[in-house]
């Protein structure tokens, strides 16, 4: 590549960023526009369900050491990390005036269809209970 076409390919691709950033620009919800229109019912269901996700993330991580790096796995931690998603989902779940046991009978409800004749890779892929 001449240096002449390198710049070239630089410069396009800063075009790239530039028209993606204007892109983002105008679609991305400002601020604003949500804090407005946020309830403190809706504060309170974000406020779980990124606690959740947090905690997933911490609890992957806590496997990603044992599978991943040989370490022994930290049982305390990952019962910690456990604890806290429980937390965060019986939050949610209130919010939602959901209970624990109506979740899990609509997941085995779901999972009863999806795997019908026990758990296969097809199974998985056509997912029954969407159809």
């Amino acid at each position: 590549m001449t240096t002449l076409e390198s710049k070239l390919s630089t410069a396009k691709k800063r075009l790239n960023e530039l028209d993606f950033e204007y892109f983002v620009s105008r679609l991305a919800k400002p601020g604003e526009d949500i804090l407005e229109s946020m309830t403190a019912d809706d504060a309170h269901k974000l406020h779980m369900a990124v606690g959740i996700a947090g905690e997933a993330g911490e609890l992957l991580d806590a496997i990603k050491k044992g599978v991943i790096y040989n370490k022994p796995f930290d049982e305390p931690n990952i019962i910690e990390e456990l604890g806290d998603l429980e937390f965060y989902m019986e939050g949610l779940r209130q919010a939602f005036g959901l209970t624990r046991e109506a979740v899990i009978q609509h997941n085995v409800e779901k999972l009863s269809i999806r795997y019908e004749h026990g758990y296969s890779d097809t199974a998985a892929q056509t997912r029954a209970d969407k159809a």
